[in-house]
């Protein structure tokens, strides 16, 4: 089988998980300056057999997209293109943030480290990530 890779993406950062190979667990894997997303990506997917992207969809309360859905349909255009045989996948992801430092807090992380919004971007990935495998 190949992994899953899940992005929480930001427009200055992005969250990325991955799954083992088995598709059981999902484990954050780093975060990565948007900007530099697709070298990421083509270093990543060269590296690793993928089978789906996930990738976040962030939606305001009422249902209706937030403003950085523009900015993901632009990377999901340019995605499309460098990556046609790895498919994608939209997942709401509405709260992950809110769950994400909830976990740091549970998790005993100091509020320092909780002021690290590149950990909180890696765990939202995660979430987004964990929760697709708790549905399949």
């Amino acid at each position: 089988m190949a992994r899953i890779l899940a992005l929480d993406y930001g427009t200055k950062r992005t969250g990325v998980a991955v799954t083992d190979e088995l598709q059981i667990i999902a484990s954050g894997l780093t975060t990565v300056p948007t900007e530099d997303l697709m070298n990421f990506l083509k270093e990543y997917l060269t590296a690793e057999k993928v089978e789906l992207v996930l990738v976040g969809e962030p939606k305001q309360r009422d249902g209706n997209h937030s403003q950085v859905e523009e900015h993901i349909q632009k990377f999901l255009e340019v995605y499309a293109n460098e990556f046609p045989n790895v498919p994608v996948e939209r997942v709401d992801e509405r709260f992950t943030s809110k769950m994400a430092f909830q976990t740091m807090i549970d998790s005993g992380l100091k509020k320092k480290q909780r002021q690290n919004k590149a950990l909180v971007d890696e765990i939202s990935a995660t979430i987004i990530l964990q929760d697709y495998l708790n549905r399949k």
